[in-house]
């Protein structure tokens, strides 16, 4: 029993301690000397790229609290037309990459987009002298796609909230004499507060993090310079002194999110036992909310994705079929491995705390989550610095051997992919094993020890068995997000090899994406899977 305890331990520390290495990395070669590549980007374009990161920030934030607080309120206390529907429809738009959100209305509302081009029909306008039409292709335009995109985090946060909160309290409110409106920002809304700062906070780390989108729109921020620092200039050392500022930015938008609500303290959580039905809405109230509710779906959603069906139809002679099939297969490939790897990860913590139960024992666990907080852009730097100083070590090696230059093992490698997709969606496994685990009683631990088994008896033949449903999933969310990332692919892919997400934003970038419609409209689906899961656990914990 201790040799194996002692195996659990060694193994999840050594992986924790190699999940984390990449951001430790960041900080280590960030205090280091500046060069003259950061210094001119401090005195020149460093100021402006902080700037439309802050904007960006808070123009998604803002938006997204916009969309997604009135549509949680609506759905979670009032009767509307395709309720039922609605309620996961809302969440759809999540699945939806924003850089091809964002192509779809820039082809629309372009000068020669079908909008203009009708505009200019009906009004017999013949040039864009004669009218004002506002510019997508600007930050304020960028902020809308990303909000359009990334608000059902505050949706989903704040509709639970909302169904979650004792109807007692709302109705005194009522009796006091409050209207529905002010007994909602008095009482609802504030209580709401927790759920909504953390909705929010995901949204801001997700807008900050983002590089397909801003990089369309032509947007430059703090992300994009940590690309273009590292493509442009080949000057590994500034892209990490960029990336550690975006690290802290991240740290202390975590921090404030969780000092703002330090000492609040909810009472009386639960959905009181005389919960009535929702209230049904009549008049223009009935088609206000569902025009609202409707419309936000069919701009986020329904649209962009009639658009990639239109695309895929009209241009799927063009497309090249070999090219798709092949790209898959790299997608395929590395989520899978990916997938495996982490729930290797995930099963190791997770049983070491389960068996240690000490203070020490949650340090691994927790340890091996902090990749999930960081871009894409920022740990693919995290894990070149890492990867090349051991290329350069075996180099180095070799060559005092005479056993000649072997390469870039695994930085120039797909290792180097793969490292990003475990490090960063770790986390996701990690959760998904740690809740399965969680409900498996302690007392059937005991109950196995008094017939003689050890821990790994225990393992296989206890806790695998009734975990066996949360593996499956952890593997699932992990080979989906895997499947999708666009930032460290970008970054890290060797030469010669596509992802589905790579192949399409490259379309994206060319104003080709009709001709990847194919593969976009495949990332779309894979990203669908987890937001069903998601809003059936929703459903089931509230019925």
């Amino acid at each position: 029993m201790l040799e194996q305890n002692r195996f659990l331990k060694t193994s999840s520390w050594v992986f924790s301690l190699l999940l984390v290495l990449p951001i430790l990395a960041i900080f280590y070669t960030a205090v280091g000397e500046s060069d003259d590549v950061f210094g001119h980007l401090m005195s020149t374009v460093m100021g402006t790229y902080t700037l439309n990161t802050v904007l960006l920030v808070a123009g998604t934030v803002f938006l997204s609290l916009l969309m997604g607080i009135p549509s949680a309120w609506l759905m979670a206390n009032y009767c509307i037309p395709g309720d039922r529907w609605l309620q996961w429809a809302l969440v759809l738009p999540l699945a939806m990459p924003g850089y091809i959100v964002g192509y779809i209305y820039t082809d629309w509302f372009d000068y020669a987009g079908p909008i203009q081009l009708f505009l200019r029909d009906v009004t017999g306008w013949t040039s864009a002298a004669q009218y004002w039409f506002p510019d997508l292709r600007t930050l304020p335009g960028a902020s809308f796609v990303l909000a359009l995109v990334l608000h059902p985090y505050v949706y989903l946060l704040a509709r639970a909230a909302f169904m979650e909160q004792n109807l007692t309290l709302t109705q005194s409110a009522r009796l006091l004499g409050s209207s529905p409106m002010q007994s909602f920002m008095r009482v609802s809304l504030p209580l709401a507060r927790p759920a909504i700062a953390v909705g929010a906070s995901l949204v801001a780390m997700e807008a900050l993090g983002d590089f397909g989108t801003v990089n369309y729109f032509a947007v430059s921020t703090l992300t994009t310079a940590v690309y273009d620092t590292w493509l442009g200039y080949s000057n590994l050392n500034a892209a990490a002194k960029i990336s550690a500022i975006m690290l802290v930015v991240i740290f202390l938008l975590i921090s404030s999110e969780r000092y703002s609500r330090r000492k609040q303290k909810l009472f009386s959580q639960n959905v009181s036992a005389d919960k009535i039905a929702k209230a049904p809405l009549q008049g223009k109230y009935k088609v206000l909310a569902t025009v609202w509710c409707w419309g936000l779906f069919a701009i986020a959603f329904l649209a962009p994705l009639g658009q990639l069906l239109i695309y895929a139809w009209d241009y799927h002679s063009s497309s090249s079929i070999e090219d798709f099939i092949q790209y898959s297969f790299n997608s395929l490939y590395v989520s899978s491995i990916a997938a495996v790897i982490a729930l290797a990860i995930a099963l190791l913590v997770n049983f070491y705390r389960r068996f240690s139960a000490t203070p020490a024992s949650n340090v691994p666990l927790r340890m091996s989550s902090l990749g999930y907080a960081v871009p894409g852009t920022v740990l693919a730097i995290g894990v070149l610095i890492s990867l090349t100083s051991i290329d350069h070590a075996i180099n180095d090696v070799a060559k005092a051997m005479d056993w000649g230059r072997p390469g870039l093992l695994f930085s120039g490698t797909m290792f180097a992919l793969l490292t990003a997709f475990v490090v960063r969606f770790s986390a996701v496994a990690i959760g998904s094993v740690e809740s399965s685990l969680a409900k498996v009683s302690p007392s059937l631990d005991m109950a196995a020890r008094t017939m003689g088994c050890n821990a790994k008896s225990i393992i296989k033949r206890v806790q695998l068995p009734l975990i066996r449903r949360g593996c499956l999933i952890a593997m699932l969310l992990v080979f989906i997000e895997s499947m999708k990332e666009l930032n460290a692919a970008l970054l890290l892919r060797p030469f010669n090899f596509e992802t589905l997400a790579t192949y399409v934003f490259n379309y994206a970038s060319d104003e080709h994406l009709e001709y990847a419609a194919l593969p976009a409209i495949l990332l779309v689906v894979v990203g669908l899977i987890p937001l069903i899961m998601i809003n059936r656990s929703l459903e089931q914990s509230h019925s």
